[in-house]
């Protein structure tokens, strides 16, 4: 066949055109890959999420000398009674704490994503006869927790290491009891840092955004860093949103309120 061969022109035109069409066809990076497939449903996180930090957040002698537990859970509104849950709870800090608080009649269910805390947790339950305790394991994207239970729940300088907030808070909202007569409608408790995500903290208004954007109402607020930081108290409002429903919250960079 001649070079000089319109037909062949063309082949070999069509030929280079299709291998160029392959090489510019590359793979798209999947936004998602390094999410967990649980979460995907919903928006991620438009702003940094903090490295885990252990489970110790300070000497339990020192937050007991600035009276941490105590006037959180005045703050909170605890009483005898109560079911409450303390999510990421560690070493169990606040947990014995909340247990004793809520005494015989009320109950404490303690979560976290960390299994080897979470059975250091268990030998300390057990060693210390709180039988009102009971401990569960959940996961980064869901607390695992039973709907239309608890009166409060606490998240105690864990928020900002939450990976998936939008898919965490919206399987915690039900969770939190419809209404009670006696008490009210359920809370969560979020104690955490006026700073950035780098220092294990999280600005005040990236956190109100994020929990509006999910269908919480904030109840109350207030600064504490004699305590090591500040305290918000959320209560579901209006109906549920769906995950297509969610539109995330920019990215907060100042620390201001």
């Amino acid at each position: 066949m001649s070079l000089h061969n319109p037909s062949f022109a063309i082949f070999v035109l069509a030929g280079i055109l299709l291998v160029t069409s392959l090489t510019a066809c590359k793979r798209v990076p999947d936004a998602d890959a390094n999410r967990a497939e649980t979460a995907r449903a919903y928006p991620p996180a438009s702003r940094p999420v903090s490295d885990l930090a252990g489970n110790q957040w300070s000497t339990e002698t020192a937050r007991d000398k600035r009276g941490e537990a105590e006037e959180i859970m005045k703050a909170a509104g605890l009483e005898p009674g109560m079911t409450v849950a303390d999510i990421g709870a560690g070493e169990g800090y606040y947990t014995v704490r909340l247990a004793e608080k809520v005494g015989s009649t009320g109950r404490v269910l303690a979560q976290d994503i960390d299994e080897a805390a979470i059975s250091r947790l268990a030998e300390r339950v057990n060693r210390d006869s709180l039988d009102n305790v009971s401990i569960k394991l959940g996961a980064p994207d869901d607390p695992r927790l039973p709907e239309n239970s608890f009166d409060r729940i606490f998240l105690v300088h864990m928020y900002h290491e939450v990976r998936e907030p939008y898919a965490f808070l919206s399987r915690l909202r039900p969770a939190l009891l419809n209404k009670s007569k006696e008490r009210g409608a359920g809370e969560v408790v979020v104690v955490d840092v006026n700073r950035d995500f780098k220092q294990h903290g999280i600005p005040p208004k990236q956190l109100f955004c994020e929990f509006e954007a999910v269908g919480y109402e904030l109840v109350g607020f207030m600064e504490r860093p004699e305590l090591g930081g500040y305290f918000a108290r959320f209560r579901a409002k209006g109906p549920a949103k769906l995950p297509g429903e969610i539109t995330p919250c920019p990215y907060q960079r100042d620390s201001g309120t």
